[in-house]
């Protein structure tokens, strides 16, 4: 048996350590922890704040998704305060959600995972000619239909894809000079030996690279509508009650004018060619790579339990907690699917509705293996969430150098989030597992367009790769190709609604934030509020309660919290721990399969944790270096070291 430490987990968002147990001769991993290491507060540092505020401060818990959080920040508060937003306010944010999501999506596929499956090794053996036309091809074997809403793109690029023997012959130049110089900069640090680069012809190595590359440079562009609608990105700019960018059509110094919309426009349908054109090919011919090969596995929670609060309502609604969110949403996710893995049409489907949320029976966290301590119950629900931190240090080592974590008892920064006592994923996969269900179980009447192209593409893929929905999607493969179909149909909401702000704007409206309730005096002394929003990792909620006009206490459960906490001793593994049991390592001293699987779900760890006594004296940083790689102990039969 070998003990096998990767610290820190890299190309991700944040800190996190895994550690498992694999048996050597058969690869099976015989246990796993997930370890995020690092705290920052942010849930204290809200405590005693404007609630107006909020949105400025909690969207600073990332610098990937942060308009995802100033969002449910946003909603939280307005559910809490009874605030009606505009109809433009309402574009706009779905607008800004989608385009951050077409952004994520791209960003994480090429450059945090896409060197699991693609070596610039590998490349340098590639014909250029040869890659040329396999580009081609891909392109126009991988179509993954598409709604027709909105218009056809406005300003299609005429750079790209460029798939000439020419430009992938420049690139391989440019790699194997890299190559050969012997510093490998953002190539460096991976198991080009691994044998699971083999799966995919020379070609294929040298298209993806080139594709790396090139989407350095396009990403950026795809969050325009944050800098114009928001002023800039990352971190953009809100107002409780709407949007704080003032329209007119007519007046060139206008925030939003016929020109910056055009530039928005631009942006939107720059996003629907990069997903188009790049990253479905791309992705789709590295899932059927896999599949050929039989590689099915890390399916985690997936097969067996997913979770989804359903994303972009059409129209301003009023009081998450009273219903209002969930009567109008455009993609009506909001729901639980156990046993996806038996068969679409025998799994168990449990809708999430507004009753739901305040039940502490359906919604809480416990903190039994997390560094975190609780007074008075063992599971809390959000609104009587406590985060008082419990530091007790690993089972083996010290607390700067952690040699083995304490399984049985705390180990991670991370709280458990439940479900009715149950654990679950959450992620696109989950999003397009309760959509796929709902449909074909006949739960969903009269499917809105974006149902409808949800339901069109798992059944294109499933064709595509000649495997059942309920066979490939729970896996680490189905995982990583529902988030590029993801992209594709944000990309196409994104044009959606920016044609819904255009068409509103053009009968005369242009209101775009609702002050009636910006006055403290309006409010009541008491009031709580959550805000719901499908960031692009998944389900994520904040949770305030408001008291004398100042914020009393405030909860996140993001994505991560989902997927990547440590297990229950009574409702078992979280979904990182999970999938990692399920997933095979042929070689435990380069287990590049766990990181496959761990990077499939878009881990956002916390950034940083520096920790103050009540005099501004700093106790304790905690860091983790980014030189350690993984280490590997050696273990007998009986798991001794």
């Amino acid at each position: 048996m070998q003990h096998i430490v990767v610290d820190p987990v890299t190309r991700i968002e944040g800190h996190l350590r895994v550690e498992l147990t694999v048996d050597e001769a058969s690869g099976r991993v015989t246990d796993a922890l997930s370890s995020g290491t690092a705290w920052r507060g942010l849930e204290l540092i809200m405590q005693g704040r404007d609630p107006r505020d909020a949105w400025a401060y909690i969207q600073r818990i990332c610098g990937v998704c942060t308009t995802a959080h100033a969002l449910a920040g946003l909603r939280a508060v307005e559910d809490a305060l009874n605030i009606k937003i505009p109809k433009n306010a309402n574009f706009i944010r779905n607008i800004m959600a989608a385009s951050l999501t077409v952004q994520d999506h791209i960003v994480h596929f090429y450059h945090l995972q896409a060197l699991d499956w693609v070596s610039p090794m590998a490349a340098l053996s590639a014909d250029p000619a040869a890659t040329a036309r396999v580009a081609a091809s891909l392109a126009e074997t991988y179509k993954v239909p598409s709604a027709s809403v909105g218009t056809a793109y406005s300003s299609t690029p005429k750079d790209f894809p460029a798939a000439t023997p020419d430009y992938f012959r420049t690139v391989q130049k440019k790699l194997r000079t890299i190559v050969e110089s012997g510093q490998l900069g953002i190539f460096s640090a991976q198991w080009w030996e691994h044998p699971d680069y083999s799966l995919l012809p020379p070609e294929v190595h040298l298209m993806a690279v080139c594709h790396y590359l090139e989407m350095l440079d396009k990403q950026r562009e795809l969050v325009t509508p944050h800098v114009i609608f928001g002023g800039k990105n990352p971190h953009p700019h809100y107002v409780m009650g709407g949007m704080p960018c003032s329209i007119s059509l007519r007046d060139g110094n206008s925030p939003i004018n016929a020109a910056r919309l055009a530039e928005v426009e631009k942006a939107i349908d720059l996003g629907r060619c990069l997903v188009a054109k790049y990253h479905l090919p791309d992705a789709l011919a590295m899932a059927s790579a896999y599949v050929k090969a039989g590689y099915l596995d890390g399916a985690g929670l997936s097969g067996e339990r997913v979770m989804a609060f359903g994303s972009f309502p059409e129209e301003p609604f009023l009081n998450t907690k009273e219903g209002g969110f969930f009567n109008n949403l455009l993609i009506r996710t909001n729901g639980v699917v156990e046993k996806f893995s038996r068969g679409v049409q025998i799994a168990d489907v449990h809708n999430v509705s507004a009753e739901d949320l305040s039940d502490p029976e359906y919604f809480g966290e416990s903190v039994g293996h997390a560094w975190y301590e609780y007074q008075g119950a063992e599971v809390l629900h959000p609104w009587d969430g406590q985060t008082k931190p419990h530091f007790t240090g690993p089972k083996d080592g010290t607390d700067t150098d952690w040699r083995a974590l304490n399984e049985q008892g705390k180990y991670s920064w991370v709280k458990t989030p439940k479900w009715k006592g149950k654990l679950c994923e959450v992620g696109p996969l989950a999003r397009y597992i309760v959509v796929y269900t709902k449909a074909r179980q006949q739960l969903l009447t009269d499917m809105t367009w974006a149902e409808k192209m949800m339901v069109d593409q798992v059944d294109y893929v499933s064709t595509v790769l000649g495997k059942r929905p309920e066979e490939w999607m729970p896996s680490m493969v189905g995982r990583t190709v529902t988030r590029a179909l993801d992209a594709q149909l944000n990309a196409e909401i994104a044009r959606y609604f920016f044609d819904s702000l255009v068409a509103n704007i053009r009968i005369g409206d242009t209101q775009v934030a609702n002050m009636e309730r910006w006055d403290p005096a309006t409010w009541p002394k008491k009031a709580r509020g959550v805000g719901l929003y499908e960031a692009p990792r998944g389900a994520l909620s904040h949770w305030v309660t408001i008291d004398g006009g100042k914020i009393e206490t405030y909860q996140c459960i993001v994505p991560t919290t989902w997927n990547a906490c440590p297990r229950d001793d009574k409702a078992g593994r979280g979904a990182y721990e999970a999938a990692m049991m399920q997933t095979r390592v042929k070689n435990p001293r380069q287990p590049l399969e766990i990181l496959k699987v761990i990077r499939s779900f878009d881990p956002c760890m916390a950034c940083a944790t520096h920790m103050y006594n009540p005099q501004g004296e700093e106790l304790r940083i905690v860091t983790t270096d980014p030189f350690r790689g993984s280490t590997v102990e050696e273990a007998d039969s009986n798991g001794r070291k």
